[in-house]
């Protein structure tokens, strides 16, 4: 006759996830446990069917010591004897309470200072079930051993636990990171549904029942239609708590867990954990029709099989990931030899975008790097490339790795990038600059398969606000959008590793940066040196020689033909330019080795000395001078002055062919700087040439048309640098050419 369950009504959608699932005091019908106090093995609790088991009225056991309960029980007595490791069940052999009465398994373990015997049924013969399971079990390690693939394995586990077990349905049961199942493998008899590659939602096996998962990782429901058995009494008469039944076998279960598995036909289950790296990976779920036991020997071959089942799952699933991590290792060897072969490591880069995009499994890539980014294979426009790095570097550690397949959820503007961003994969890298690699994937659209509609897991009544669990499990079929495929730990661990060979390559160059700088520093000191000993000990030769070429020419004017006056002014003229060189050469080299005397200097004061001084040079020219206001700037007045000196010259000089020269003074405030420029409509240059203009002794025109020595706009951009500041120019050829010059607001001494 089948009985009815009592289901609690205390129950409700508040409290689901929070019931106390190990602490119900109730037990299975089929087996007895008694609780005994452990010093004094004295029974503290034992279940109100012992009198359809035993033949003893429980109310008479409390109180009894356990030897005189069960005097045919050597193997108990040995085996606390021996102690007892915590929450570790150990079989006690097999007991009879009467002399006459039915064998029993008795199987015993220890938990907060209380021991817990359980009391089950003994199988008809135990020899022949031992052997019968020892080949079982061994043929089905062998094929386990033997499987290629996670897939494998778990189709053979499932044929081979029904094949031990008689169950009608056997199902492995895989969680993903939001704790979702998917049956990956099903075994059953051929008139039974189906769930094979059907989800279940997380509610169907909420927390606390994961976390006793962990802890008991074998469960047995023999008949979830039976009425189960309350302790007696229910509360500890020490800690008047209820009986924390975690690690017994004969533990009831929560009665919306018995619903729901009455709501799916079943009449008996068994799970068993598949426990990897310490986390609970999925479960090896049986079903039965109708109310089904098993003894404690198959229990224990079955527990057994999953341990070794986590095991090869570890080794299928390393030698599977070890596969594509050599695949990624070479790709990273490639991408390195591209980074070591350009001046620019991210030149290496983006020039090989399949193995760039290869390391990750990217259809897309950006790179930001020192404020330039670049953008590879299918990616977001500039702006919204730009504008999810800012949100990376303001939500995210700087030394970290991000990595979603849901952008949509995580980051506001994520919908909008799902085309080609559903997936990001970002990691940056430490730099004086903000640096970040960003990889993208692009969304997949596919259907997944719930068993029952996931939205609506619970029922709940009105009236009481009890929950029942879902009634139906037929298929229901969901479209998933907005997501990526997710981003493989080697890939994860691939971008991780580039990083850290960026950083190792930034810090090699930053080294032969300094190395080399340093040469440069001791090289530029040692030819300034070498510039002013020349040309100071030049200057006295050569005023020798215009001197003593301007007396002879005097001395011997009326004996002197016509050619040897020649002679004599050609070698005055010579010694005289070379003199000017000198001198422009000394106060070149004098402008690297003085210390700047800073003081704030009114710029317009200072150009209105400068014109004042070129005064005799304009006499008699047609020029428009255009002089702004210009800002007080701080640094060394000499200096300052001889740069605005040449530059003005210059704008004079070349402007020489125009009828009306027009020359314009004039300064703009820029990012931290001061820009100043000197414009003017005279002969101009070619760009192309740009870079040579503020070169020593470099000249675009030639010396016949254009008088000068070649290092005035030399000593222009020497001065800029010793302030901090910067040069450049533009120009075209017969339209005229603006020189500028850039002084930092704050001297880069205080900055």
């Amino acid at each position: 006759m089948t009985q009815t369950r009592t289901i609690d009504s205390s129950v409700n959608l508040s409290n689901c996830d929070r019931e106390p699932i190990h602490q119900l005091g109730q037990v299975q019908s089929h087996g007895v446990l008694m609780v005994l106090d452990e010093s004094a093995q004295t029974v503290l609790h034992v279940s109100n069917n012992a009198k359809a088991i035993l033949g003893v009225d429980a109310d008479s056991l409390i109180g009894r010591p356990l030897g005189e309960i069960l005097p045919g029980a050597p193997d108990i007595k040995a085996r606390l004897d021996k102690g007892l490791s915590d929450a570790t069940s150990s079989y006690a052999g097999t007991v009879r309470v009467a002399e006459h009465g039915a064998p029993l398994h008795a199987i015993i373990h220890r938990y907060k200072g209380r021991l817990f015997l359980e009391l089950e049924p003994s199988s008809a013969s135990d020899d022949v079930t031992f052997h019968l399971l020892y080949g079982l079990v061994r043929t089905a390690t062998g094929r386990l051993k033997g499987a290629q693939t996670v897939a494998d394995l778990c189709r053979i586990t499932a044929e081979k636990v029904r094949r031990i077990t008689g169950f009608d349905r056997v199902m492995i049961y895989r969680f993903d990171p939001d704790w979702n199942g998917i049956v990956v493998a099903e075994d059953k008899v051929p008139d039974w549904h189906s769930y094979m590659d059907l989800r279940f939602p997380a509610s169907d096996i909420p927390r606390q029942a994961r976390e006793l998962y962990l802890l008991n990782r074998l469960r047995l429901i023999a008949d979830v239609h039976s009425t189960p058995a309350s302790l007696i009494p229910r509360l500890d008469p020490v800690t008047s708590e209820p009986v924390d039944m975690s690690y017994a076998a004969l533990r009831s279960v929560s009665p919306i867990h018995i619903e729901y598995l009455r709501n799916m036909g079943v009449g008996a289950s068994m799970s068993i954990s598949i426990v990897k790296d310490d986390r609970l990976w999925g479960l090896i779920a049986c079903h039965h029709r109708t109310a089904k036991y098993l003894p404690y020997e198959v229990r224990a071959a079955c527990e057994h099989l999953g341990e070794i089942v986590a095991l090869q799952l570890s080794a299928r699933e390393y030698a599977e990931g070890a596969d594509y991590r050599i695949k990624l290792k070479a790709i990273q060897g490639k991408l390195l030899a591209h980074m070591a072969s350009y001046e620019n490591f991210v030149d290496g880069l983006t020039r090989h975008p399949d193995d760039l995009l290869a390391l990750a499994g990217a259809s897309g890539c950006a790179i930001d790097m020192d404020g330039v980014l670049h953008l590879v294979g299918e990616t977001p426009n500039q702006a919204q490339v730009i504008k999810l790095i800012d949100w990376l570097a303001l939500n995210h550690p700087a030394d970290g790795i991000y990595q979603t397949n849901e952008l949509a959820t995580e980051y506001p503007g994520g919908r909008e990038l799902t085309e080609q961003a559903s997936g990001v994969l970002a990691i940056s890298v430490p730099r004086f600059r903000r640096s970040y690699f960003v990889w993208f994937r692009p969304e997949i659209i596919r259907t997944v398969s719930w068993a029952g509609d996931p939205n609506k897991p619970v029922e709940a009544e009105r009236d009481t606000g009890r929950i029942h669990p879902r009634k139906s499990f037929e298929t229901w079929k969901e479209t998933v959008r907005q997501r990526s495929a997710p981003w493989q730990s080697a890939e994860i661990d691939a971008a991780a590793d580039l990083r850290n060979s960026i950083v190792g390559t930034v810090l090699r160059k930053a080294e032969e940066m300094a190395e080399l700088s340093g040469e440069l520093e001791r090289s530029n000191k040692e030819l300034e040196a070498f510039s002013y000993s020349v040309s100071h000990d030049l200057r006295a030769p050569f005023r020798h020689i215009f001197g003593f070429s301007d007396l002879l020419q005097k001395r011997a004017a009326a004996t002197l033909d016509d050619t040897s006056r020649r002679y004599i002014h050609t070698i005055m003229e010579s010694a005289r330019y070379a003199g000017t060189l000198v001198d422009s050469l000394l106060a070149f080299s004098q402008m690297g080795r003085t210390a700047l005397k800073r003081r704030d200097l009114d710029m317009s004061a200072l150009v209105r000395e400068v014109l004042d001084d070129l005064v005799p040079d304009v006499q008699g020219r047609n020029i428009e001078w255009d002089v702004q206001p210009l800002p007080t700037v701080n640094g060394d007045v000499m200096m300052l002055k001889l740069a605005v000196q040449n530059l003005l010259a210059n704008a004079v000089k070349y402007t020489r062919q125009r009828d009306v020269a027009r020359i314009q003074v004039a300064c703009r405030d820029g990012d931290g700087e001061h820009v100043f420029w000197v414009r003017d409509n005279g002969v101009g240059f070619d760009m192309r040439f740009k870079d040579k203009l503020f070169g020593v002794f470099q000249r675009l025109h030639r010396v016949e048309d254009f008088e000068g020595t070649g290092i005035g706009l030399a000593n222009v951009r020497r001065t800029m640098e010793r302030h901090g500041g910067r040069v450049w120019a533009e120009g075209e050829p017969g339209v005229g050419a603006t020189f500028y010059f850039a002084l930092p607001k704050v001297p880069k001494e205080q900055a």
